[in-house]
């Protein structure tokens, strides 16, 4: 059987049209797929793609088209444009524009073919083409290059009104398989003859692709927002029987009045302001965000630490005034119903808000058009409100901080139902370690900044109820289980769990103290001795030091302070170990997420990366 011949062999380099447009650029030749009968083709700045043999142009038979394309134009159309000051000025500054051009090519997906509108499309800056390299390096090229440029001039200008009709007949089996991280993208810098709005809007998109969506898509969002207060309901019900075992049947609801209670609605709401003014104060220093896609970087006033330590100084001075914090125990599903309240409105707010803003502040999760869908994950990327911003507030401060308030209340209940001197040790070591957690999570404030939370995540729903109601209503469980539950701790125990805990809080903070270092500062002398993989988005994978054990240190570290968590609760029911078995099935999930988003990023280079760093959370012991 005759095999068919390869008209472009690998390493060639020839001219590649871009899907969608009649735009043609340089690119080099990666294989051929015989079963497809497409070429894999690399373009300058990393983007891989799959092409057909009649989008590819030889290069030297795409020049001589130009040139005679150049050469069929009259010469008095040559003189009328040379002389136009208007159209000098243009040709002048149809460089810069050409330089950061981008063309958009429209991503069919199986849940929104019916939807071809520019929001789902997907921009690749490019290099424009040097289509007569030996032109230009002649004696008598000189209207040739101008015309060149005028004709450049042109494609830049109409690309944008052709391409979206283009691209709705030009849906070819291309395949996207890697291109520039967005957020590599810089700013156009503004010319004398062009307003700084002008060069922002260059720099930014006009659209936005959405992503493809997770947690179950559309039907998963429905789920999620009726499941998730259904367990923290469950949970804090569950906690406060007697016999606390799942086997059993679930707990009655109680009246529906006693959800409510206008004092709990109160205190939360004075707790959010309280935390809101620390954080508005000029204590702290100001912190850089990542890069945006358009290449801005926001500030954020990370002052974390003084915020939980002077809410320790007055909760301190609060209970010797007498303030009787066992409230909150014997309140608790009141407070977790006023905090749902608080997350539900500032949920509708913020995807009422995202209505109006700008394509470039949109996630690109966070847009499928699905408004349910939309609700739950968010669509703003960084809502802010001047210099405050929401989700970062949310993130680390009334839920995390209410956190460790919870916990500390929780031990004076232990106290007070049992008639203790001291709290037990089982809460003792309860306390100090999710204690630990919190304080080193706001001392090392910063670099949240760099997590999947910050930096891809709109803020809706699921952020907004998981900051405000879940953290502090279900990570308190084990604390609030052993007001009614006490466990008898002995000292070689008290040991082990404590050895356990540190363990984990060792690898936990330095991997991702290493991580972080990295991703702000690749070229620090301090991190020359680690290995790297480089990608075609100009970035680096770290194969060594922490990231060369396991893919995820920082979760197996995780892992290991939950376990700690844990243990002080003993074995008698499943309940209190809620959290070990929630922070796996978390685990797991992010970590496919980072598999995904990593693949579409980096392409070939995470296989490289996957293929060295084999194990994802838990090393294998030889």
């Amino acid at each position: 059987m005759k095999m068919p011949t390869v008209k472009y062999q690998k390493g060639d380099t020839v001219m590649g049209r871009w899907p969608g447009s009649s735009l043609y650029y340089q690119v080099k030749v990666l294989g051929f797929d015989s079963k497809s009968q497409l070429y894999t083709v690399i373009y300058k700045d990393g983007t891989e793609l799959e092409l057909k043999e009649q989008d590819i142009k030889s290069v030297t038979g795409f020049q001589t088209r130009s040139r005679s394309r150049s050469r069929s134009r009259s010469p008095g159309r040559r003189r009328s444009r040379s002389r136009s000051p208007a159209r000098t000025t243009r040709r002048s500054s149809s460089r810069t524009v050409a330089a950061v051009a981008a063309t958009a090519i429209t991503e069919s997906t199986p849940s929104s073919r019916r939807d071809t509108r520019l929001k789902d499309t997907v921009e690749v800056r490019l290099s424009p083409v040097e289509q007569t390299k030996a032109a230009e390096n002649s004696s008598n090229n000189k209207h040739e290059k101008k015309e060149e440029n005028n004709t450049a001039s042109k494609v830049i200008e109409k690309s944008e009104a052709k391409v979206e009709a283009e691209s709705e007949k030009n849906q070819g089996p291309y395949n996207l398989r890697r291109r520039k991280a967005d957020g590599d993208a810089k700013p156009a810098e503004a010319k004398p003859d062009q307003p700084e709005k002008k060069a922002k809007e260059a720099a930014a998109p006009s659209t936005i692709p959405s992503a493809p969506l997770d947690f179950g898509g559309k039907i998963g969002a429905y789920f999620w927002l009726l499941f998730l207060p259904a367990w923290v309901l469950f949970v804090i019900l569950q906690g406060n029987l007697t016999d606390p075992s799942l086997i059993n049947a679930p707990p009655p609801l109680p009246p529906l009045d006693t959800f409510w209670d206008a004092q709990a609605l109160c205190f939360v709401i004075l707790w959010i302001l309280f935390q809101a003014l620390l954080y508005i104060l000029p204590v702290g220093k100001l912190s850089e965000g990542m890069p945006l896609r358009s290449g801005v970087r926001l500030k954020y006033r990370t002052n974390g630490f003084f915020a939980i330590m002077v809410s320790a100084i007055v909760v301190a001075v609060a209970v010797h005034q007498g303030a009787d914090l066992t409230y909150i125990h014997s309140h608790f599903l009141q407070l977790a119903t006023a905090t749902f309240i608080i997350s539900v409105l500032l949920s509708i707010y913020l995807y009422v808000r995202s209505r109006y803003a700008a394509s470039e502040e949109l996630a690109l999760g966070g847009n499928s058009g699905n408004v349910v869908y939309d609700f739950f994950k968010g669509r703003e990327l960084n809502p802010r409100i001047k210099n405050f911003d929401l989700k970062f507030f949310c993130e680390m401060r009334p839920g995390l901080i209410g956190w460790c308030l919870i916990n500390f209340a929780m031990a004076l209940a232990e106290m007070k139902k049992h008639n203790l001197d001291a709290p037990s040790y089982a809460m003792i070591l309860v306390n100090l370690f999710q204690l630990l957690y919190v304080v080193d999570g706001l001392w090392n404030e910063e670099a949240i900044l760099t997590t999947m939370d910050l930096m891809h995540d709109g803020f809706g729903f699921m952020l907004a109820f998981g900051d405000l109601v879940w953290v502090p209503f279900t990570y308190t469980l084990q604390a609030y289980y052993l007001v009614l539950h006490p466990n008898a701790l002995s000292l070689p125990a008290v040991i082990a769990i404590v050895t356990l805990k540190l363990i984990g809080f060792y690898i936990f903070r330095k991997s991702n103290s290493e991580k972080n270092a990295f991703r702000r500062n690749p070229s620090n002398p301090k991190l020359s001795h680690l290995k790297t993989i480089p990608t075609a988005t100009g970035k680096s994978l770290l194969v060594s030091g922490w990231w060369g054990v396991v893919r995820h240190p920082n979760y197996l570290g995780d892992l290991i302070m939950a376990l700690a968590w844990s243990l002080p609760c003993g074995f008698s029911h499943l309940l209190p170990w809620y959290y070990m078995i929630y922070f796996i099935i978390l685990l797991v999930h992010r970590d496919s997420r980072d598999m995904s988003e990593c693949r579409r990023k980096y392409g070939s280079a995470w296989d490289e990366y996957c293929r060295t760093v084999r194990y994802r959370i838990i090393p294998r012991v030889y």
